[in-house]
């Protein structure tokens, strides 16, 4: 077999990952050995070796113990939709994040004060060490874990107010926007920064995943005015997800 001048490993892996793609080794279909790979491209044991690590790496194959090395089946993208907010009235936690109407979902939230750190303290416009309200969240949709959030609150702000608590009370499972209003803070606008980085591995295992896999992280602060009121970093894994925004013309 021909080779061009990338290195050997990547060659094949780049011809297995054709072979993928085109359905000449569909899902679940058992990837060749490392005997057979050496044989067929004419390589060493490493260079066979590292080609599948290759693939490992990318997701497109998985290691399965004792049985061999199995193509992954890949899912199909779904879109998380970011619009900004939601009026007074139409927010809850679920809509807040995923704004496609046709989706829903249920989601389970355990909140605790602590002292924040550098990191939201600045997002927050907070002196480091200030009490905030921290609430973490496991999204569902049709019973799987499909985002996971964690939200912090100033105390400034909400503590001693009945919406310190953001799933208990009298505005409880509602959004930023509802709870805020309940105080007098009109939020307008938002700000959202999208990155990508290795799951950790407690939130690839909550979303269903093995460590590994990348996440997708949505950072996003609501304000009213310029006054910070809520920070929060949404998950998802980045192979089932695209984040796509709708955004207003000016």
């Amino acid at each position: 077999m021909a080779f061009g001048d990338q290195p050997a490993y990547l060659r094949v892996a780049d011809d297995l990952r054709k072979k993928i793609a085109a359905g000449e080794l569909p899902p679940h279909a058992r990837l060749p050995s490392q005997a057979r790979i050496r044989e067929e491209y004419g390589v060493s044991d490493t260079v066979a070796l590292e080609a599948r690590k290759v693939l490992m790496a990318e997701g497109l194959v998985e290691g399965r113990s004792g049985s061999g090395t199995y193509v992954r089946a890949q899912p199909v993208p779904r879109r998380v939709v970011r619009g900004g907010f939601h009026a007074s009235g139409e927010t809850t936690p679920f809509r807040q994040e995923q704004a496609d109407d046709r989706i829903t979902g249920t989601w389970d939230a355990d909140s605790e004060q602590e002292e924040a750190g550098p990191e939201i303290a600045g997002r927050l416009g907070i002196e480091p060490g200030e009490r905030v309200m921290r609430t973490r969240y496991v999204f569902r949709s049709h019973g799987e874990a499909v985002m996971l959030s964690t939200s912090w609150e100033p105390l400034a702000v909400t503590g001693r107010t009945p919406v310190m608590l953001p799933e208990e009370g009298p505005l409880a499972g509602r959004g930023v926007v509802d709870r805020m209003a309940a105080l007098d803070l009109v939020v307008d606008n938002v700000a959202e920064e999208v990155g990508a980085r290795p799951g950790r591995a407690e939130e690839v295992l909550a979303l269903g995943a093995v460590p590994g896999h990348w996440v997708l992280v949505t950072s996003r602060t609501y304000f009213a005015g310029r006054r910070p009121v809520e920070t929060a970093d949404v998950v998802v894994l980045a192979e089932r997800y695209r984040v796509a925004y709708r955004l207003p013309v000016r």
